[in-house]
């Protein structure tokens, strides 16, 4: 607590017994009127766990809760239109914890997918709440989407479905992480007992991802789990200046290939004058079959190839199997003196 006596602070050092004489007598004799004084909260102080320390920067956890912001959009537009129905996928947090806190949390029975991270060494938890599980399987079977009304646990024919479609999930990661390293993720297996997904030490830090996935009527949410000695190679990447800046320099690459492209795909006209004549209209009228007009130019002289407006070649008229056609002789590189 700090006190303010006439401008003047008093910390919160230890007074000497004078100065606690004097203090005393000021109060008594109106000298210091104590409505005065004036008291300073102390700050907040925030805890810090030696035991359990946060390897994860605040920034860290914004540019992973930007990769899967865009990661909900991909998977969103993939299941709407995979699953023929109404789907929305949002991020609803991205903390630091333990990796038993999260083992903890999870109810069995429920879908575990360990994916391997290559080519970042170790596996992440990819889980998926039973109730969109079940909704899942009943879309792709031909139902409406609809949950199970107990939890039970899964057929060896809805683990497969499932299955099929965490591969597909996974193969849509690879975009959003591409600004930060292209990452190849494989489903190594799925469990349905959290005692059989433990990828990595209970006291581990990990980053906890988790999504609110709507499916028609049924709503439920789906974790990633990604441990922090598994990501730790490209922590410093996970910053949101050297993701927008990567994110910059891919846009600018595949805008210019995409220029490219249309360039080389572009129609444009090319014509080549054989030569110019100066007829008048009464002549044009009386033109027939088999007349003959005389050209400015001569028989072994090049003719100009106009691509466009532009004087591009020269070239030699002649026959090649039977069509007209013309032999490049020349190509002209200043075009600015060619126009026609």
């Amino acid at each position: 607590m700090v006190l303010s006596i006439k401008g003047a602070k008093v910390m919160g050092d230890i007074l000497s017994q004078s100065e606690i004489d004097e203090l005393l007598k000021a109060l008594n004799t109106g000298e210091l009127d104590v409505e005065k004084m004036q008291v300073v909260p102390e700050k907040k102080i925030k805890s810090h766990d030696f035991r359990r320390p946060s390897k994860f920067a605040k920034e860290h956890i914004k540019t992973l809760n930007m990769i899967h912001d865009n990661y909900a959009r991909l998977i969103t537009n993939f299941l709407t239109g995979y699953l023929r129905t109404l789907v929305q996928v949002d991020v609803v947090t991205v903390e630091a914890l333990t990796y038993n806190d999260f083992s903890s949390s999870v109810s069995n029975p429920v879908i575990l997918s360990i994916v391997d991270f290559s080519p970042l060494a170790g596996s992440i938890v990819f889980e998926i709440d039973p109730s969109v599980a079940f909704a899942l399987v009943d879309r792709i079977l031909g139902g409406p989407g609809a949950s199970m009304d107990r939890v039970r646990e899964f057929t060896e024919i809805e683990l497969a479905i499932v299955e099929r479609v965490v591969s597909q999930l996974l193969n849509i990661m690879k975009e959003p992480w591409e600004n930060i390293i292209h990452l190849k993720p494989k489903l190594e297996r799925i469990e349905t007992n959290t005692q059989f997904a433990q990828i990595i030490s209970p006291n581990e830090i990990i980053a906890l991802i988790t999504l609110s996935a709507r499916i028609g009527e049924t709503q439920g949410i789906m974790n990633i789990c990604i441990p922090h000695m598994v990501i730790e190679p490209v922590i410093p990447k996970l910053s949101t200046r050297f993701w927008f800046s990567a994110a910059e320099r891919a846009a600018s690459k595949h805008a210019e290939k995409i220029i490219e492209q249309r360039i080389q795909t572009t129609k444009i006209p090319v014509k080549a004058i054989l030569g110019r004549a100066t007829v008048t209209v009464e002549e044009i009228l009386q033109l027939q079959a088999g007349d003959v007009l005389q050209l400015d130019t001569n028989i072994n002289q090049d003719i100009d190839v106009l691509v466009g407006r532009l004087t591009k070649f020269k070239a030699k008229p002649g026959v090649k199997k039977n069509h007209v056609a013309l032999k490049i002789t020349e190509v002209i590189e200043r075009e600015d003196e060619h126009f026609e």
